[in-house]
């Protein structure tokens, strides 16, 4: 490396400073807590219960996720005695505050909860979501116990046929349907570590619940070992159909045991029992849902039969870097998004997701949604080799509309009943290029995107205005907004009908950072016809935003009427979002600055409220008609506008050297500490949260929705280019921390364009390795060293 005549002086050291590292397994265990449980395999199955009813019994009872779809009930577990009785289990470990049980021990992929019998033995019970669909339950049961250990579900009877012993348990066939009635049908088995003691299935009346004495089997005391020495196997003959039998099947549930042994398993040593519940696609659903796309020369796009394996949680995290700053709210950000990221992680394996991506959240979100997307390549560009960062647009433009649009949301069976979402994709597609060079990924996006400018410039914007419209108010992602109602009054009632003639500021900013980037992958593409058309469509967007779109009485970019051409005046937080563009400079910066700073419109205590302060309709709890609502965009903080708004920062404070660039650093830097100590329950730093959205005054989560980890903004990247002062592209490399950061900030191993990389900020310079050869240049200034050509 040679160091860049116009940035700072670079001093390259004879040897690195001290730096230990931090293994992945210190950081995993560094996040454990006793309120949390979600789990999951890192591939589009999810154990997430918002509201569980069952966590005081063992094992999975309450739903889990495949992608989209709810499939439930799991199961549990019972420790039965040679006498057909249940030992029944309390959980030990009392809770921090009111001395009521916790959870369990809680760590990124992995739940410990130790359980006592009724003679105050302790048993552990470890529960993981492992890659493959599977809900494992593993246990050490005391060795003088005399009995079984029983996995056992509760399958809706009308829902469930197929019924049928496999090698270690029983499988069945189980059809599940998702919010819009879509159905999917499943192979599932309850099965064991090794081979069962005995298996039994019985229809039955009643409820299903998690409790083995409303259980049919425990009314067969004794039996289930007697039938089993006699050489019966209840399961045998032809395989359980409710549906082809006495109308009473049909109804009611298949209840369904598996019971092993407690000594025998995994050899000698403490007894180790694993008992668990798989899902997965019947093989006749993966053939007819996946879709006839020929794979692209990417290296992105593995053909169906060679899907990689998911990668476990400590490979995972050992992909990203660690972020070391000394507050414990920052620190705990970095890795705790990690966290949600691989939960929400799905591998390219179901139907039309042929891709590795990242699903926006648990429960109906976890599928790739097109408007989260550009917040999953900005984040996982930052993983080595940017698989999940490519494919998180890739599996859009395989599956793209013939009229060249996107669909708004991707699931395993059919792609109907998808809607559409705006997105900044110009500005992520840069953005993962330049971590993470893939030239033929880079092609087939190029292709992709620029089918949708042409369907965006056709549909939205054909009178040729340079500004794009938006037609309803759920499209953008940010609904129950004034900004729609200056046009419709009735705009919140109207669903997802194309009646509204807005045209956006945000959709606006989107489609010139499209233009923008597209004329610049010409270019690269050596394209000069399609970069010159790209640059005249940028070009007319730049300038509506500048002349049509700013509103001299709001101080603020604001919406155009579409039927009027008039601004709406409206002050919301995408008024913000030319900052992303750059050329935001003297009165105008000053003045979207002065609103971040003033309480009375977005400088509130934790930032930034989705509309102004004194919005008629502005509600801190996202009250909207007086009614509380699950998505209000009139008031409440929603991490994806606050990433925005800061990203928009970071790239004004790069741009220029004016005063007020420089105020635009500082406040950046002020925000986004804000922004990461709002996402802890309770101030509390062991807490991290990620929830939908929060009050802009008093920092509380929407709790009421019990949507957490939810990945709709990218906090990780502000942090690692805002406080570690990384930037890379591919003229080099860049280190220059936001002013007012923390003092100390560590940064590594980032994994970019071949290179491993390290960064170290100190109180008065900065240090950067680059392939073990270390630079260094004083604080304050840019440290810039470009790559060996």
């Amino acid at each position: 490396m040679t160091a860049d005549p116009g940035g700072s002086m670079v001093f390259p050291m004879n040897s690195a400073p001290s730096d230990p590292a931090v293994s992945p397994r210190a950081r995993i265990a560094a996040l454990a807590r006793d309120d949390k449980w979600f789990l999951g395999g890192l591939d589009g199955v999810v154990w997430a219960p918002p509201f569980p009813r069952w966590l005081h019994r063992p094992g999975f009872w309450d739903p889990a996720h495949l992608l989209q779809h709810e499939v439930g009930p799991g199961f549990s577990i019972a420790l039965v005695g040679s006498d057909g009785r249940e030992s029944p289990l309390h959980r030990a470990a009392p809770g921090p505050d009111d001395g009521e049980p916790a959870v369990g021990r809680w760590r990124p992929g992995r739940l410990v909860v130790t359980w006592a019998d009724e003679r105050g033995t302790l048993v552990e019970e470890r529960r993981r979501v492992l890659p493959g669909g599977i809900l494992e339950s593993a246990w050490g049961v005391p060795r003088d116990f005399e009995g079984h250990l029983v996995a056992f579900t509760a399958q809706p009877a009308g829902a469930t046929h197929g019924v049928a012993p496999t090698a270690d348990g029983v499988g069945w066939t189980r059809t599940v349907s998702d919010r819009r009635g879509q159905e999917l049908a499943l192979r599932m088995e309850l099965a064991g570590s090794g081979s069962p003691a005995w298996r039994r299935v019985a229809p039955s009346e009643g409820r299903g619940v998690p409790e083995w004495r409303h259980s049919p089997f425990a009314e067969e005391v004794g039996a289930p070992e007697s039938a089993a020495a006699a050489g019966a196997d209840p399961t045998s003959g032809p395989p359980h159909d409710p549906n082809s039998g006495p109308r009473t099947h049909r109804t009611g549930w298949i209840w369904i045991a598996v019971a092993l042994p407690p000594t025998g398993i995994d050899g000698g040593g403490a007894p180790a029992i694993r008992l668990n519940l798989r899902l997965r696609e019947t093989e006749s659903r993966r053939r007819a849902a996946t879709p006839s796309i020929t794979p692209g020369p990417t290296s992105s796009t593995p053909p169906p039969d060679e899907i990689p394996t998911p990668p476990g949680w400590e490979s995972f995290f050992g992909g990203f870097p660690h972020f070391e700053s000394g507050d414990p709210y920052l620190d705990r950000t970095f890795d705790y998004r990690i966290y949600g990221l691989g939960l929400n992680r799905i591998e390219g394996r179901w139907g039309p997701v042929r891709h590795a991506a990242i699903a926006e959240g648990p429960e109906y979100f976890h599928v790739p949604i097109a408007y989260s997307a550009q917040c999953h390549m900005m984040e996982m560009r930052w993983r080595k080799g940017g698989r999940e960062a490519w494919g998180s647009l890739l599996n859009f433009v395989d599956n793209q509309k013939p009229d060249g649009s996107f669909h708004g949301r991707l699931y395993p069976e059919r792609l109907e009943g998808t809607d559409f979402y705006h997105a900044n994709w110009g500005d992520a597609l840069l953005a993962v290029d330049d971590m993470h060079p893939d030239a033929a990924a880079l092609a087939r996006c190029y292709e992709g995107l620029s089918r949708y400018a042409r369907w965006l410039a056709a549909a939205r914007d054909p009178e040729g205005s340079g500004m794009f419209t938006v037609t309803n108010h759920f499209e953008t992602g940010q609904e129950y907004m004034s900004r729609y109602m200056a046009v419709d009054e009735e705009a919140d009632v109207a669903g997802w009908r194309p009646r509204l003639r807005l045209k956006g500021i945000d959709v606006t900013v989107y489609a010139h950072q499209l233009f923008r980037a597209l004329a610049a992958v010409a270019r690269r593409l050596e394209r000069p016809g399609d970069e010159s058309g790209w640059r005249g469509l940028a070009a007319r967007c730049r300038r509506a935003i500048d002349e049509r779109m700013w509103s001299a009485e709001a101080r603020l970019f604001t919406d155009v009427d579409g039927r009027t051409g008039e601004r709406t005046g409206v002050k919301a937080a995408v008024g913000f979002y030319p900052l992303l563009a750059g050329g935001v400079d003297g009165a105008r910066l000053d003045a979207l600055l002065d609103h971040l700073e003033n309480p009375a419109t977005f400088g509130t205590r934790f930032p930034l409220p989705s509309s102004s302060v004194d919005d008629p309709r502005f509600s801190a709890e996202g009250i909207w008609r007086g009614k509380r609502r699950n998505c209000p965009w009139n008031g409440r903080v929603w991490p994806m506008t606050t990433s925005h708004v800061i990203e928009g920062l970071l790239r004004s404070w790069r741009g220029g050297n004016s005063p007020s660039n420089a105020r635009a650093g500082a406040l950046a830097a002020d925000m986004l500490r804000r922004f990461a100590r709002m996402m802890f329950t309770d101030g509390d730093p062991s807490r991290p949260n990620c929830f939908e959205h929060y009050n802009p005054h008093t920092g509380r989560a929407c709790h009421f929705r019990g949507i957490d980890d939810y990945q709709h903004s990218w906090i990780l990247d502000l942090l690692a280019r805002g406080f570690g002062g990384l930037h890379v592209d591919a003229s080099g490399i860049e280190v220059r921390p936001l002013p007012n950061g923390p003092p100390r900030v560590s940064l590594g191993r980032v994994f970019a364009r071949g290179r491993e990389l390290r960064v170290e900020v100190r109180p008065e310079r900065v240090r950067l390795e680059v392939d073990g050869e270390w630079f260094a240049g004083p604080r304050g200034a840019a440290l810039r060293v470009p790559w060996i050509r």
